[in-house]
């Protein structure tokens, strides 16, 4: 049988991007075969290039959100640079960008003026707030988005709220684009048209605010801040075990608590106890409930305790660590591990989450360096090696 192609071979993509969340958005269209072109200032290049040096020199950001890029390095500031971008955009599929607002449209690489001009091209706009309304022309840096959605208000503890541990804003902008890219490239191929699509960072984490908005507006009170252990169930919660590990356990109904008596805390009593037998009670009662589960969990091993949940089928988990995600037995177990070249050599990647059984894998490509492919890119649109070297000489491209 013959090897389906990647679904995006053949898409060519420009992004003027920075930070995470364009590169994010389009890193998923380059491990999915479609080629990406990344457009960079030349004294520097994407910014997030700069935020630490944790791989093996190069940002831990970068690396995460670039690979499988070309790099133009080129000054879109400079009218001939300028030129280079829009002779690419020309010959593209897919434009993105992630500029602050109002920058795009002063260099005419908004989505509305390349799609007039070029009416196949599907060009993205991603902002903090959206092209319009009082907050358009804010700085929208991730976590300044997350407390603007409402994120922040609903995590953390009672006592203090936090931000979210990963650029929630960034990340869900990042995969709205990447959806509506491939929404539009499908309406393409059955009208021919390509289009402008927008994305704001601050919509797409409202609606990842789902549960909590929609339990607030239609009538409910806001949820709590409750750390790990859940506002209306219970027990629901870590708890420590007799290592010094944690280990979060959930009872989602009261045959699952009858289970937990029985066969984890050895208290079959609790199972009928009037205090404890609904979810109602327990939570009324949820200081006592978790009293009772902390002080079995504390006599047993994170490994006797686990064994015993899931024999008893109780859902559980340990709080793992980052350096034990990046060792976690499931993702080896389902070979979920690559590397990708860069710069400083190979580094460990992990395969993107879309899995297509029975294609190619996905197109992991290497971390590019700054201006790493500018010759080769500019050569390709027929500037002659005299041409670029001009350009080189006047400080236009890297």
């Amino acid at each position: 049988m013959k090897t389906q192609p990647l679904p995006l071979d053949g898409i060519t993509v420009v992004a003027v991007e920075q930070a995470v969340a364009a590169p994010f958005a389009t890193r998923q269209l380059a491990d999915l075969g479609a080629r990406v072109i990344k457009i960079e200032r030349p004294d520097g290049g994407d910014f997030a290039r700069g935020y630490d040096t944790a791989a093996r020199g190069l940002a831990s950001h970068f690396v995460w959100c670039n690979r499988g890029k070309e790099s133009l390095a080129v000054d879109l500031k400079d009218p001939r640079g300028l030129a280079v971008v829009r002779r690419l955009v020309a010959d593209a599929d897919v434009f993105v960008q992630n500029l602050a607002q109002g920058a795009a449209a002063r260099l005419g690489l908004d989505a509305a003026t390349l799609c007039a001009a070029h009416p196949r091209l599907v060009a993205v706009d991603i902002s903090g707030y959206g092209a319009h309304g009082p907050y358009a022309h804010k700085r929208a840096y991730d976590m300044l988005v997350q407390c603007e959605a409402g994120l922040v208000s609903v995590t953390g503890t009672p006592d203090r709220p936090v931000k979210a541990g990963v650029p929630a804003a960034d990340v869900a902008a990042a995969m709205y684009a990447f959806s509506g890219v491939l929404a539009a490239l499908l309406r393409r191929a059955a009208t021919g048209l390509g289009g402008p699509v927008e994305i704001s960072m601050l919509e797409a984490l409202a609606e990842w605010m789902g549960h909590p908005l929609h339990h607030r507006m239609h009538g409910g009170e806001t949820p709590a801040r409750t750390g790990l252990a859940h506002p209306v169930i219970a027990p629901y919660d870590a708890f420590g075990t007799a290592d010094g590990e944690q280990l979060l356990l959930s009872v989602q109904n009261d045959r699952e608590w009858r289970r937990l008596t029985e066969q984890v805390l050895e208290k079959p009593e609790l199972a009928d106890d009037p205090e404890f037998a609904t979810n109602t009670a327990r939570t009324a009662n949820r200081e006592r409930t978790d009293a009772v589960v902390a002080a079995a969990l504390a006599a047993l091993t994170t490994e006797e305790a686990v064994s015993r949940l899931d024999a008893a089928d109780i859902a559980c988990a340990r709080l793992n660590t980052v350096a034990d995600v990046a060792a976690h037995p499931q993702l080896a177990a389902r070979d979920r591990w690559r590397e990708v070249g860069s710069p400083v050599g190979p580094l460990r990647a992990m395969l993107p989450p879309i899995t297509l059984p029975g294609g190619p894998e996905p197109r992991m490509g290497a971390v590019p360096a700054l201006g790493e492919h500018t010759e080769t890119l500019l050569r390709a649109a027929g500037m002659t090696d005299e041409q670029t070297a001009e350009l080189r000489r006047d400080g236009v491209i890297a």
